[in-house]
């Protein structure tokens, strides 16, 4: 009976020291500042528009309300002005929607950008704070779609799609191409940029798994981009697969605008587009 008597007497002790080791323990996370946001992708044939907003702390309250929530984002009160062969473009505050990409800018123009892929552009931002920002960049040469060939796994009925593209080998070149489902206003089921570093020949190839079924309408979309905006998309999606992970380290925005502490993309963009339907 002692022996059983002292083994109850060491599990209490133990039990008593588990609970004392359990301790509240006070994080001080640092604060961020909010800093400009820049979003301009020049399109040949479509406006000249850009987005222009400041980021919002992560503790910070959420608006309830729409119109109050666009409006602590959006940055008021700034010069725009992109430079192309001499040529100045002011951008006017206001509101423009792109229906093609259904986003939204804040500060535009009825100018269209040219098709244009040997000269470059400048970007100038003067904020209402007095601080200046600028950037260059160049529209690239698109890159055909060579095929998009449609397989069955011989099993059931889904299918797979392949894209086939050519790489140039004698340059560097970056790409991310898109994969939609019977419209273009849905998530794509492809979204991957790639560096050509990563590809063994010429013939580059993107591929599905056996997901579509037969009547479907894939859209392949296929970007040629320059090292910049293929830096910042990967690191917005670091950025992403970091957020709300409180172990992770948090993902910093690789961004070609300089000045004022800002961060954003300015690029061209250019891209060839194919509609193929899956057979019956």
């Amino acid at each position: 009976m002692r022996q059983i008597y002292l083994f109850f007497i060491a599990l209490g002790l133990i039990s008593f020291a588990a609970c004392n080791l359990e301790k509240e323990i006070e994080l001080e996370l640092p604060t961020s500042e909010s800093v400009v946001v820049v979003e301009c992708y020049l399109e040949p044939g479509q406006p000249y528009t850009l987005l222009l907003s400041r980021t919002a702390g992560y503790f910070e309250p959420f608006p309830t309300s729409d119109v109050e929530f666009v409006a602590n984002l959006l940055e008021d009160g700034a010069s725009v002005r992109i430079t192309y062969q001499g040529e100045v473009i002011d951008l006017e505050e206001g509101f423009f929607f792109n229906p093609a990409s259904g986003k939204f800018f804040n500060y535009g123009t009825d100018k269209i950008v040219p098709e244009d892929f040997t000269n470059d552009f400048a970007l100038e931002i003067i904020t209402a704070d007095g601080e200046t920002i600028t950037s260059t960049t160049r529209i690239l040469q698109p890159v055909p779609i060579d095929s998009v060939v449609i397989k069955f796994n011989g099993i059931d009925t889904l299918a797979q799609a392949l894209m086939y593209f050519t790489d140039d080998t004698t340059q560097p070149n970056f790409y991310r191409a898109l994969l939609h489902q019977n419209s273009l206003d849905s998530i794509p089921d492809l979204n991957f940029p790639v560096n050509d570093e990563l590809v063994d020949n010429a013939t580059v190839v993107f591929g599905t798994a056996y997901s579509y079924a037969k009547g479907d309408t894939l859209y392949h979309t296929l970007f040629h981009i320059d090292e910049a905006y293929y830096k910042f998309l990967l690191s917005f999606q670091n950025a992403i697969g970091s957020n709300g992970n409180p172990f992770a380290q948090p993902g910093g925005i690789v961004s070609n605008v300089s000045g004022g502490g800002a961060i954003g993309i300015f690029t061209g963009l250019s891209y060839v587009r194919t509609e193929t339907y899956v057979p019956k």
